[in-house]
Order: C-alpha cells, then structure tokens, then sequence
C-alpha cells in the first residue's frame, strides 16, 4: 500500500477552483478503483471525482461547500498500487504527510453566507481607490462591485487593498454587499430595518444551483442599469416554411427541426450588422468580442435555469445548429453538461415562449450587455398590404424584448438591434431548400 494525493482535477479550459458538494467515501472506508469519492461542482455543472485505484480514504482536507483551487490536495489516500501523476512521477508518503502538515494552517475561503445587518450604515473604509489587477480579478469571480470594494478595511501601504484583506472580508459574509453609493450628505441612505411578516407555511432551502442563479441574477441587476425594448414580428414565413420541412430534414440529417436553431441563426445575422450589442464592460473599456457565442437559456429537470452555448454561431449551417442545438437539450434533461458547454456566451436569448409567455422582461446574463427574450408563437388576425389593398388575414406573431445595459448600450443600438432580428425572422425565405 502507498499514499497518494488525491487532488481537484482540471474540469474546463477556463476552471480554476472548484465546490465540494460532498464526499461519498468517508475518512477511513475503503474503496474500489472507479469508485466516486466526491463530487464538485464548477459554476453550475456538477462532476465526480473517481478513485484513482483500490485503496482507503485516511485524510480529507477540505470539507463540503469550501472552494478548492485547480491542482489543490483533497485528501490522502492509501492505495493498493502506485499512481503515477500526469508528468509521470510517483507521489512519496513523504511528500504527502508534508502537505498535510502545511494544510493544517492554512485558511479557506469558503462559499457559506452570513446574514447581512438589518440597519447598517455604509461609509467608505479606504480612501485611496486604486486597485491592483490581482484585486479586481477577485473581485470578479465573487461579484464584488467597486462601491463594495470601497468599503472593505485596507492594511496595506498608503490605504492599498491587499489580498487577504478581501478574502478576510469574504469570509465575514460580505456585510456590505449591498451597498448604496455614498453621499456625503445629512440624508445619506441607509438600510431600514423592516420586519416584514413573511407568513408561515413550508420552508424549502435553496438547492447550490438556485442559490448562484439568485447571486448572478441580483449581481447583474446591481451592475447594470436594465432597459427593455420591445418589437413585434411576423414568423407566418418561417412558420409554414418549417411546419412544411421538418419531416424531410429529419430524415435527410437525423436532427429534428425545432425553432430554436432558426432564432440562433438570424440571431448570429443580426450581431454581425451590429456587432457592438456582442460586448462585456470592463471597467472603463467595452470589448467587443470577435466570436459571436449565442447563449441559450434551458431549463432543467429541477426547474433551474442553465444556459449552454452555441460557438461561433455564425459560422455554422443549420444542420450544425439544429445537432448543437438537440444535443444541449438532451444533455440539459439528463444532467450531462459540461463546464465547456456552458463558458464562453457573448449573447443570450431566452425563449419564454416555450412556456406560454407572451413576453418576458429578460435580466442580462453578466458580463455580456444584452440578452433577448422571445415569447410565444400566437395566432391572431392582422391587417396586411397586398396587391388588392389593406386585409385581415391569420398571421403568426411574436412579440420580442431585448433588455440591454444603458452604459453601453443606447437606444438606437438596441432598438435597432432587435428590429432587425425581427427583420430576419419576418424575411424568412419560404422557398429555401433543405
């Protein structure tokens, strides 16, 4: 038997740390090689973490819901063979019991929440408002805005903020995450203490899942300031045209025709015209970003929301979209996606149509600065022009909404953006060919 150091694995080009959800093997039981000995979550894709070989668990050193770096040691090991690392070399025992050691003193940032002062009066803690790269990166993977950053007590030279004074903060329960933007004034805002009857009845905690949506969801609406747009547009075209073709590309591809690839690919179209929509704010620049990535929001068998990403959406026919497209959805009911499959969006759309919404007022998936809701397909009369004049004729419509960040985005861009996406869909070509 030999110790090995079982450590958090690399689940994403982009994933640097990871959530202990729980461990399945407890300090001192056995296991079979293969055996799952933990799972991890990373943003919102769960993983498990397999046993290496035969053996027994002698040592975590984290526990569940603590936040581990990429290539951080999870536990000690004693296993029935040597397991050799990636660059081919054997782990010692001794090189274990060393880190072990090392472990002991070391503090973790943990994912756990304290409940925020009711009455609490936010003034600034550090006067000087330089922050390092080093300290605005943290900042960014927890949600933490500059107004927040500003009230964190500073121990570094000349009132800087270092890094142990963020995390120390973080593992406070952020007291002032809520923070209002400082007056200088007698009438500067403070939270009211309001007891509110909240009434009785069953009390179910949020899942992992719910609670990051809730965090991201009231990141972004504290971020950026939200303006929707609304447009209405007429599928009657794209309509007819799919309900005549979906049997035949079923059978000529293999992939069912639903509507979605057909919105992902006028979608794509329409951020080529204006590619500045296709954006993040960083600070004080806007990047424009080069590949067009259409997030699509997708629910889950919980409920909760996920949101898988079509790369280079324009660059892909509509057979490509239609597999990427049926492949996110079946991963989606069967929990199988990735941490890839959902990194990377430069622009999201949410049909809200699918369940029964005539509209919806979408809150922007940070950091991008758009996202665009699309209701339900409706059929209703409408006048139309023809060759005899003004009829009323049974016509397909949707009713769109794009809520847009208005630090970036202003009306003419995102009205324009979203009236061309109607375009497209209205000019869907009713004699296109499979």
């Amino acid at each position: 038997m030999s110790k090995f150091e079982l450590k958090m694995p690399k689940m994403g080009e982009s994933i640097t740390e990871g959530t202990i959800i729980n461990w399945l093997i407890n300090e001192g039981d056995s296991f079979n090689e293969g055996d799952i000995i933990l799972e991890v979550a990373t943003d919102k894709v769960d993983n498990e973490v397999p046993a290496p070989a035969s053996g027994t668990l002698v040592k975590t050193l984290f526990k569940a819901k603590d936040v581990v770096p990429v290539g951080e040691v999870l536990a000690i090991l004693e296993v029935s063979k040597e397991v050799k690392t990636k660059t081919d070399k054997v782990v010692s025992s001794s090189a274990v019991e060393n880190k072990a050691e090392k472990k002991k003193s070391k503090s973790i940032v943990t994912s756990s929440a304290v409940e925020m002062p009711q009455s609490k009066s936010f003034s600034v803690k550090n006067t000087n408002t330089f922050f390092s790269p080093l300290i605005i990166k943290i900042a960014k993977e927890h949600h933490i805005s500059f107004e927040e950053l500003a009230r964190i007590p500073a121990t570094g030279n000349e009132g800087r903020l270092r890094k142990s004074d963020v995390f120390s903060y973080i593992e406070e329960g952020r007291p002032f995450k809520f923070a209002q933007a400082v007056t200088h004034d007698s009438t500067a805002y403070r939270v009211p203490q309001l007891n509110f009857d909240k009434g009785k009845g069953k009390v179910i905690e949020m899942d992992r899942m719910r609670q990051m949506i809730a965090d991201h969801m009231v990141y972004s609406k504290h971020t950026s300031p939200h303006v929707t747009a609304y447009v209405e547009a007429d599928l009657t075209n794209m309509v007819n045209w799919r309900n005549a073709n979906k049997v035949a590309f079923e059978k000529k591809y293999g992939e069912r025709l639903t509507f979605t690839p057909l919105f992902v690919e006028a979608v794509a179209k329409a951020v080529k015209d204006y590619p500045n929509i296709n954006a993040s704010v960083d600070g004080n620049n806007i990047i424009v970003k080069e590949d067009i990535n259409i997030g699509m929001a997708t629910a889950l068998p919980s409920g909760n929301l996920i949101v898988p990403v079509v790369k280079n959406a324009d660059k892909k026919d509509l057979k490509t979209l239609a597999k990427n497209v049926n492949e996110f959805a079946n991963k989606a009911r069967e929990n199988k996606l990735s941490g890839d499959d959902i990194k990377g969006s430069t622009f999201t759309i949410s049909n809200v149509g699918t369940f029964g919404s005539v509209m919806g007022t979408p809150i922007i998936n940070q950091p991008e600065v758009a996202i665009l809701a699309l209701g339900i397909i409706k059929k209703r009369p409408e006048v139309i022009s023809t060759e005899k004049g003004d009829e009323i004729a049974i016509r397909s419509m949707m009713y769109l909404s794009l809520s847009f960040d208005h630090r970036v985005v202003d009306g003419f861009l995102g009205g324009s953006f979203v009236r061309r996406v109607a375009d497209y869909f209205e000019q869907f070509d009713i004699n296109r060919k499979i």
